[in-house]
């Protein structure tokens, strides 16, 4: 069981530093790319660029999802020698923080799955109405926005459960999430200049 947790724990780090790398990746380089390209630049550049980008952001946001709720079952839903059910880690302050965390990966996930991606796919296969594509990728663009926002507590709601040893409490939820979307807020705002002068 413990290999197992460990193996669990591994995967499901790797896949998330994929998903969220991707994230920050349209958030902070593709997103200001994108407003410096005209129509030309953009049929050159998107149908070699984000269908591979897409496709690692939405496999590494599945397989996160997927591994994050086999490692949430086999550590907080097992007890050993009893078999399933809820056993006593549940209760206590780190199965509050990741049960936070859980909910914050699973919008997260729900938006990669059931926004961003199909709205990309249908615009990259000319499947869209070219009147709905501007509206269309206004919703994909703000989908993604809140998933680099929810990604700050979502990863303090991870973290904290090994790590903040006096249990859980809203003041630190909302202190410390409000600090983590203050960080994603300023890399936002800075990533159009960013690089311009190298």
């Amino acid at each position: 069981m413990d290999q197992l947790q460990f193996f669990t724990r591994w995967l499901h780090v790797i896949a998330g530093i994929a998903w969220i790398g991707h994230l920050y990746f349209f958030n902070f380089v593709n997103v200001p790319l994108q407003a410096s390209l005209d129509d030309a630049g953009k049929k050159a550049v998107n149908p070699k660029l984000l269908p591979r980008a897409l496709w690692w952001f939405r496999w590494g946001a599945m397989l996160t999802f997927l591994t994050g709720l086999l490692l949430f079952i086999l550590i907080y839903m097992y007890l050993p020698g009893a078999g399933f059910g809820a056993n006593a880690l549940l209760s206590g302050g780190g199965g509050r923080w990741i049960m936070w965390g859980m909910l914050f990966g699973s919008i997260m996930w729900f938006n990669v799955w059931f926004i961003i991606w199909p709205i990309n796919r249908k615009i990259l296969r000319g499947e869209m109405q070219p009147e709905l594509i501007a509206a269309a990728r206004r919703k994909a663009y703000l989908a993604s926005r809140a998933n680099a926002y929810l990604s700050a507590p979502m990863l303090l709601g991870m973290l904290a459960a090994g790590h903040m040893t006096a249990g859980f409490s809203y003041a630190a939820l909302l202190g410390w999430g409000a600090v983590g979307m203050a960080v994603v807020y300023i890399a936002i705002f800075h990533a159009g200049k960013v690089g311009q002068e190298a």
